[in-house]
Parts: C-alpha cells; sequence; structure tokens
C-alpha cells in the first residue's frame, strides 16, 4: 500500500509541473468561477454564500450571483468553504516534495521555521525556489541549523551575529526573519543571551525573530522583554515550564502586555510539549487565542498529532474556536506577520488568486494532542482543492 507521501509524489507531479511553468505575466488560459461556497474571508468580513471569480493569476470578482454564462471552467462549492489560501507560518521544509504536499492541503504559502543557519542555508533556500507554492525562510540563529541530540546552541559560539548577517545579505528576498530555539536543552543557561544576539542578527535588515519557547532557563516576562513589536513567540500553548500562565492558571500579566504592544503569539503545533487539551482550553476560556495557528509539520516528522494543516486547524474548532476566528488564524493574520505575505491571506478583489476550498465534515472524529490524549470532536476540515495563483489543483484527499 502506498504512503500518504509516496502516493502524493506520484499524483500530485503533473499538477505542480503545470503551476511550475512560467509564463508571462502569470496568465492562465481559461477564467475560473467557484460557484456557491461559503466564502469566508476575515480580512474583508465575509461570510456567505458568494462566487469567486478568477481572470488569470487574480480575483477579479466576489459577490452573489456573479454571472458565470461565459465562464470557462465553472467549479461548484455548494456546500463547502471557500476560504484565501491557508498560510502555514511554521514548519520544516527540508525535503523537496514538502512544498507540494501542503499545497494538496490548501497551503499555498509558508514559512520554514529555522531548519538551516548560515552554514546551510542554501539548502532550504533551493527548495523554497523549486516550490511551486510561496515559501519564505526563516534563518536559525545557530549557524549550524537544528542540531539534535546536543542543541545547536549548547556551544553559544553557534549563535555568530556577522555569520548570520551575511547569510540575510546575500538572500533577503527569501529571508524573512530568524528564528531561535530557547529550550534549556538547546540553548542550556543562555537563552537571554540567545534572543540579544538575534536581535543583533536582523537589526540592520527590519526583520522579526521567532522565538520557541517551553522548559527555558528563563521566566517567559523576562524573554517578552528583550521582544520588538513584530516578532514571534511560538508553541504559545505548551505546556512546559516558564510558558504563559502563572502557578494559579492564570495567563501571565506580562503576555498580555507582550500582545498590546505587538508581539505575536503563534501556536506551533509540533509533535513534543507544545500543546496539550487542558493548555490550549485553559488560554482559550480565557479570551488568549492565538494569533496564529500553524503545524510545526515536516515530512519526517508526520503523526498521528500532525499530518496536515487542516487537521491542524480542526482541534481549534474542537477547543471552541469559531470557525471564522480559526481560518483568520490561518489566513489573514498570518499574512500580517510577514511582509511578503501581505497581499495574500484574503479574496480581495486584484489579490493573487489563491483559494483553499474544504469540507467542514461531521464527525465523530478522534483528535490527539502532543501527549497523544485522545478527544472527540464533531467537526472536522478537509481540503478538497486549492487554487494557486489561478491553477485548480484537487486535493488526493477529497
Amino acid at each position: 500500500m502506498l504512503t500518504r507521501r509516496a502516493f502524493l509524489q506520484n499524483t500530485i507531479a503533473t499538477s505542480v509541473a503545470a503551476l511550475s511553468t512560467k509564463t508571462d505575466g502569470f496568465a492562465v488560459e481559461d477564467d475560473l468561477v467557484i460557484a456557491g461556497g461559503r466564502v469566508i474571508d476575515p480580512k474583508n468580513n465575509l461570510d456567505g454564500v458568494l462566487d469567486v471569480a478568477i481572470q488569470g493569476s487574480r480575483i477579479r470578482a466576489v459577490g452573489a450571483n456573479l454571472d458565470i454564462s461565459n465562464a470557462s471552467k465553472i467549479l461548484n462549492a455548494k456546500g463547502r468553504l471557500v476560504v484565501p489560501g491557508l498560510i502555514d507560518i511554521h514548519t520544516h521544509t527540508r525535503f523537496m516534495e514538502m512544498p507540494s504536499i501542503c499545497l494538496s492541503d490548501g497551503v499555498t504559502s509558508l514559512i520554514d521555521g529555522g531548519s538551516q543557519g548560515a552554514d546551510r542555508i542554501d539548502e532550504i533556500l533551493a527548495v523554497a525556489r523549486a516550490a511551486p507554492n510561496l515559501v519564505r525562510v526563516l534563518l536559525n540563529v545557530a549557524r549550524t541549523g537544528i542540531t539534535r541530540p546536543v542543541g545547536e546552541l549548547m556551544d553559544l559560539r553557534n549563535a555568530d551575529v556577522q555569520a548570520g548577517q551575511q547569510a540575510i545579505e546575500r538572500n533577503q528576498e527569501l529571508i524573512v526573519g530568524l528564528k531561535a530555539r530557547l529550550s534549556d536543552t538547546v540553548a542550556a543557561d543562555a537563552d537571554l543571551e540567545v534572543v540579544r544576539r538575534a536581535q543583533a542578527i536582523v537589526s540592520p535588515f527590519n526583520l522579526p525573530i521567532m522565538v520557541h519557547v517551553g522548559n527555558t532557563a528563563s521566566p517567559l516576562p523576562a524573554i517578552l522583554e528583550l521582544l520588538k513589536p513584530g516578532d514571534i513567540v511560538t508553541h504559545v500553548y505548551t505546556q512546559q515550564r516558564h510558558g504563559i500562565f502563572t502557578d494559579d492558571g492564570q495567563v501571565l500579566p506580562e503576555v498580555l502586555a507582550a500582545r498590546d504592544r505587538g508581539i505575536w503569539f503563534d501556536i506551533g503545533h509540533g509533535r513534543i510539549g507544545h500543546i496539550t487539551w487542558e493548555t490550549g482550553a485553559r488560554a482559550i476560556d480565557q479570551g488568549f487565542l492565538p494569533d496564529t495557528i500553524s503545524s510545526d509539520w515536516s515530512v519526517a516528522g508526520s503523526t498521528d498529532q500532525v499530518f496536515n494543516f487542516p487537521n491542524v486547524l480542526s482541534k481549534f474548532l474542537l477547543l471552541g474556536m469559531s470557525l471564522p476566528d480559526v481560518i483568520k488564524c490561518g489566513t489573514t493574520n498570518a499574512a500580517q506577520v510577514f511582509p511578503a505575505f501581505h497581499d495574500r491571506g484574503t479574496l480581495s478583489v486584484g489579490r493573487p488568486a489563491d483559494v483553499a476550498i474544504l469540507d467542514l465534515r461531521e464527525g465523530p472524529f478522534e483528535f490527539v494532542d502532543n501527549e497523544h490524549t485522545p478527544r472527540t470532536g464533531n467537526k472536522k476540515l478537509v481540503a478538497t482543492d486549492t487554487i494557486l495563483n489561478g491553477r485548480h489543483i484537487p486535493s488526493v484527499q477529497a
């Protein structure tokens, strides 16, 4: 039996080849109309049954009962959700096929979250350049990139400011920020110095840093003091030491203050120690919703916890977030974090025609958290079709 990875490689090949073929102005031969779906576009406060008309690679119109008589292709979306192309701001794209796999799941834009540092950044940049979807990269603060079992920042010399700046200088079109893993198994007790060096690296380029928290040597408020507006805290719902909660389970006032001054808080679901049902429910019950939902997914790390982005989004429906808020965290908000995505995450007229079509299926469905604790939900998002720059890609899961 074919694995999902092998199946996707075989079935997407033709579509990806077509998407990768460059044409003048990204022009496509036919118009496409997505008809009769429930359009959710948080940026434009849209939530209703509408049509989406695409001309070439751009959104031409969004409205009720559009004249579709001259459309070359009509995609019937009745009973489905039509949303901006999904944006996953925390993945690990070590393998060439991963962006295409994400594309089949409705993800039209994604970020590699610091897989490599200055010494081997060209490996990840090659994946970004070859990808059919829009892929951008966070440089790891450690010039070695992620290392295991000995963490990349156990030798603080790896946090080389000059090497980091030189890597960004050479690749400003693709590197959109910097990533620092701060757990004590990675950075020992030097987490604050790592953040200082990270800020020094990005300062000439006015770029954000993303910090991985949980089991840090320093309390979270000390880390937050070193962050600037536009920086990102990932693994925000971690159950590990020095997370977002006080000893009595309330969201730290310093966390609320950090959000008020422009710090983003991202999920970074991942596999180990980053989220439990308990921590997620506690934060959401207190009104502390994530700004962005991301998967922290890689092909090598695919598990029952994280096997596609819509599945990760579905867990937040189970935790009590509304459907529009979940979509917002995976589209509109995500597009605001990085300037490279500022024209994405919306179905506004004239914007790139990146669209995800999703089924909202009725359960029961079983989901698991990072502790492999099962919980049953009654709704699940499944990608059925992706539109990338006006090109239609059916999902292999539909």
